[in-house]
Formats: structure tokens, C-alpha cells, sequence
């Protein structure tokens, strides 16, 4: 299951990578190992939503339940968020990212990650976001 993680570079520039949430056979399909959330947050944002250079208000997980959403950092690569997509969004420091809502309201679910969370577990060799 892939992740769209948006993180702040050492030179404060956030970053889009993907990872891959490793799934297991389980009695109903395929499952992931159970992670500690500190909180949950559900949003509904505007269609018009355009949000410039902001960070992240906490490491959380951002599970877009309806709608769709284009995230862009600084380097000028961007990434469309589809309707059931995921982000990691850590970039809590630095330049932040733009949010931009692509032609309807969203819906999303917001997971607050404590700090022991450490999403660079998942990493896999798949290719960067760039423009998505």
C-alpha cells in the first residue's frame, strides 16, 4: 500500500517520496502491523481550497476519504493525492508545501504519529514523486 511522504530536507525544502506500507496475508486479506497513533482529526475542506507554503501542524497521516488534492515543495515537483490516497505529511519545520483541493470539496482523516513513529522503516526502492 503506498504512501506519499512529504518531509523537510536538511536545507529546510520539503521533499515528496513514495513508500511502500508492507501488507501480510492475514484470515481477511492482506494487513500491515499495528502502529501507535496519538490522536485523530476528520476534516472537510473547501473546493476552492489553496493553501501557499505551510507546514505540516503535527506528523500525521492524511487518508483523503473523498476528493482529490495536488501537494507541491519547493523543487517544483508535485503530486496528485486520488481519492483513497495517503500522505505522511512530517514537514513540520522548514518551507512547508503547498494544498491545493482539484475541483471538489475534500474529506480527509487526519492520524496524529507520536515521535517514536519512523515511516524510513518502510522504505523500498520505488521511484520519487515528481509529478504524479
Amino acid at each position: 500500500m503506498e504512501v506519499i511522504w512529504i518531509y523537510a530536507g536538511e536545507d529546510g525544502e520539503s521533499r515528496i517520496e513514495r513508500v511502500e506500507i508492507p501488507l501480510e496475508p492475514s484470515g481477511v486479506g492482506l494487513v500491515s502491523r499495528l502502529e501507535q497513533a496519538t490522536g485523530v482529526l476528520f476534516r472537510d475542506t473547501r473546493a476552492d481550497l489553496r493553501l501557499g507554503y505551510h507546514n505540516a501542524p503535527r506528523r500525521q497521516f492524511v487518508i483523503n476519504m473523498g476528493g482529490e488534492t495536488e501537494i507541491a515543495v519547493g523543487d517544483g515537483s508535485s503530486v496528485r493525492v486520488p481519492d483513497g490516497g495517503i500522505i505522511f505529511a512530517e514537514d513540520v519545520t522548514g518551507r512547508g508545501h503547498i494544498t491545493r483541493s482539484l475541483g471538489a470539496a475534500c474529506r480527509t482523516v487526519c492520524i496524529e504519529m507520536p515521535d517514536s513513529f519512523d515511516i524510513t522503516k518502510w522504505r523500498t526502492s520505488l521511484p520519487g514523486a515528481g509529478s504524479a
